[in-house]
């Protein structure tokens, strides 16, 4: 029996809707309303009842040379520091620790050099801000989980790089195309609408690391492709320059663990810093394997209307 093809993404407008619905009690630092009495009291009474002037940073610390892992903690004044977690950090290693090891690079939630666990949930440290991310007067860091470390908050990175370069992450042109090289590859304004959400995508790890069926298949055979290599893919099959859709979609079916291990747990989708969606680009992968014929899904709506 033939489906609708108007039905095929149904599945993924759920994922999408679910995705957006996020429990009142996981609002971080939810601001609480005002009392009466607070617009009466003094400034100096107001500022009593600030965040802590002093704040402990207990951070995972792994050395191969050293043995087993362990953890250290560090007070930093927050009036001596910038506001976001990675500030602490080179704050501590310029002033405290040397030896301390983590990545970083453009401290403005592009590159994805700072991706690490903190205060329980993956994100970036350029874009963490420290009372927001502060317990108890402490922050605690570790990093991206069940990834080799290679030093501190320094994971290595090598399985999650091959698995981005095995859905082959650059443009196929036609022949036709290919052979025109003196004038550019145009697009519809709708088409590149379809990449939006998409080209976003930092490369970060938080949404693999963050992914229950990711870490069961790198302690197993490590053929989940997750969903950081799983939402590139689907950009590249969305892009209508490109002519190895059916190639693109055949890599994933070699083995039907690369993409049907997914099990919609949308832990990708809660954490990714970008605000991208990777469980609602693995579903639409999941109906065009199976459905080679089915056409790509509507694009989203223009983003000017998404704000408005």
């Amino acid at each position: 029996m033939i489906r609708s093809t108007t039905n095929l993404f149904s599945s993924a407008a759920r994922i999408s809707q679910r995705a957006l619905i996020i429990p009142r009690a996981h609002i971080a630092n939810e601001a609480p309303a005002k009392k009466p009495s607070d617009a009466t009291k003094e400034p100096a009474q107001q500022k009593s009842t600030s965040a802590p002037k002093e704040v402990e940073f207990e951070i995972y610390r792994y050395d191969e040379n050293k043995g087993k892992p362990y953890t250290q903690v560090y007070k930093v004044n927050l009036k001596d520091c910038g506001p976001m977690v990675l500030d602490a950090l080179i704050k501590i290693k310029n002033e405290q620790d040397s030896t301390l090891a983590f990545r970083r690079s453009c401290r403005e939630g592009i590159c994805g050099s700072c991706s690490m666990n903190i205060a329980g949930a993956n994100t970036l440290a350029c874009i963490r801000k420290i009372t927001d991310a502060t317990s108890g007067g402490r922050v605690k860091i570790y990093p991206l989980p069940h990834m080799p470390v290679i030093k501190d908050l320094v994971p290595d990175m090598t399985h999650f790089y091959e698995q981005h370069k095995y859905i082959r992450p650059w443009l196929e042109l036609s022949e036709k195309d290919a052979a025109n090289r003196n004038s550019e590859t145009l697009q519809s304004k709708e088409d590149r609408r379809r990449l939006d959400g998409l080209y976003e995508c930092i490369l970060c790890a938080c949404c693999s690391t963050s992914c229950p069926s990711y870490w069961w298949s790198e302690g197993g055979d490590g053929k989940y492709l997750g969903p950081a290599a799983l939402l590139q893919s689907y950009r590249w099959v969305s892009d209508t320059r490109d002519a190895a859709r059916k190639e693109r979609l055949d890599l994933l079916d070699v083995d039907k663990l690369k993409l049907f291990k997914c099990h919609t747990i949308l832990n990708c989708t809660a954490v990714c810093p970008k605000g991208l969606n990777p469980a609602l680009a693995i579903s639409n992968l999941k109906t065009l394997v199976t459905h080679k014929d089915a056409p790509l899904p509507p694009p989203p709506p223009p983003r000017s209307t998404q704000e408005e």
